[in-house]
């Protein structure tokens, strides 16, 4: 897909009218956007993988072989609104009609439409059986330095396109808004199953958030985003072989089996040291390693860079860096919570202006949640915070985050995904 002709004021003003929402975002966007022709679905819902979370294969990839994550995003976070457990079929039915509506109206991926479910340890609780097979466990804080308001929502909707009018009509169509979905009639809503309680937007790729930065919180005067960073800090992320495989975070035994878990976290970002006092060569040994800044291994934003940040080469010496040089960099000590040498956690994060400042989602997938705790502990570097480097400044990236909100959440597997019940033998 050629994405040359996107003009930056345009990108700015779509962003801008899907944080809005409702009926006037969407009219917004639609004006600006009307000349993109979306494709509807190649593939009938029932042709589509089991997994949810396999975007991989429908999303385009940039010239190294990296995943090219769709550019808005939204997050719904719904609240189911009967009294007691979810456990009415005629609820399912519409429910699934819901979702396989959108799985009709557009096709799976960065030009249409990718989207996922999950549900909340709250949701859950409604039942009288435990979760079988999957450890969900409520958020808590995972730092002493953090005091961050733990969400209780029943579920969580992640809605992505490169079209912002696209993830707007998904919502509208949803909340029983609209009659028609790109041509196609809605067959089922939310209506009487949720109520959307909070709604979260935001952006990711080359150009917005240097179209984004102009007076929001966070984020010091004199536009300092680059024009290629596709994120608020500089640099680029998601790197191939810096991800986790969607096999590697796909849940593989019990009724849940060809799921995942969510962590969805948000950062708001503190940035005025970072670019007002910190030079080039600081904020690359901060954010992947000393080792990057003192050979200059990163060009700009660090698409140079290919398939790999490299930091695997270097997590090694994170604790020399740590004493020799008072500096271990974010990447760097992430990259400790491999196994096999192989990421653990699949990041599809992306950057926000909500409420008018700088922030970022943090949403990985994993197999457990336990190996989201192992990947953050990692980076926290708990263990090289002794001697020169401090607990948060010079210690990758953390003295620059405020983590606001945390949340869990296990996303069924597609046939399984309407209003789960908690084990096998229950449906």
């Amino acid at each position: 897909m050629d994405r040359s002709d996107r003009g930056l004021s345009r990108r700015g003003f779509v962003k801008s009218a899907v944080a809005v929402g409702g009926a006037a975002g969407l009219a917004a966007c639609l004006q600006r956007e009307e000349a993109e022709d979306v494709p509807q679905a190649v593939r009938s819902p029932d042709e589509l993988p089991t997994r949810q979370h396999a975007w991989n294969e429908f999303l385009a990839t940039d010239d190294h072989g990296n995943d090219v994550p769709p550019r808005h995003h939204l997050l719904l976070a719904l609240e189911y609104v009967g009294d007691g457990p979810a456990d009415v079929a005629d609820e399912r039915d519409q429910l699934e009609a819901a979702f396989r509506t959108l799985e009709r109206a557009y096709k799976r991926g960065n030009e249409g439409l990718a989207f996922t479910v999950g549900y909340g340890p709250a949701y859950f609780d409604r039942f009288e059986a435990d979760l079988e097979g999957v450890e969900l466990p409520a958020p808590e804080p995972l730092t002493e330095l953090e005091d961050p308001t733990l969400d209780e929502y029943d579920a969580l909707l992640h809605l992505a396109s490169d079209y912002g009018h696209v993830t707007l009509s998904a919502e509208e169509a949803l909340k029983g808004e609209l009659e028609e979905l790109n041509g196609l009639e809605v067959e089922g809503t939310f209506e009487g199953i949720f109520e959307v309680a909070e709604r979260r937007t935001g952006f990711i790729g080359r150009g917005l958030p240097a179209e984004k930065q102009s007076g929001v919180a966070g984020i010091p005067d004199g536009e300092p985003v680059p024009e290629d960073a596709p994120m608020f800090m500089g640099f680029k992320s998601g790197f191939r072989r810096t991800q986790a495989s969607e096999d590697r975070v796909t849940i593989d035994e019990g009724p849940f089996a060809g799921g995942t878990t969510i962590h969805l976290s948000k950062l708001h970002l503190h940035l005025q040291q970072w670019y007002d006092q910190d030079s080039r060569e600081q904020r690359v040994a901060k954010m992947f390693s000393p080792a990057h800044a003192d050979e200059g291994v990163v060009e700009g934003a660090g698409h140079n860079l290919g398939d790999s940040s490299r930091v695997a080469e270097v997590a090694g010496a994170a604790d020399e860096a740590a004493r020799r040089q008072g500096t271990v960099g974010h990447a760097q000590k992430t990259a400790r919570a491999r196994e096999d040498g192989e990421p653990i956690v699949l990041r599809r994060d992306f950057d926000s202006t909500d409420d008018d400042r700088a922030s970022l989602h943090f949403l990985s997938l994993q197999r457990s949640i336990d190996d989201f705790v192992t990947t953050r502990t990692a980076m926290t570097g708990g263990d090289l915070t002794e001697g020169s480097v401090g607990r948060r400044t010079n210690n990758g990236i953390l003295q620059y985050l405020t983590v606001v909100n945390r949340a869990n959440y296990l996303v069924p597997p597609r046939e399984r995904r309407s209003l789960p019940e908690p084990t096998a033998t229950s449906e």
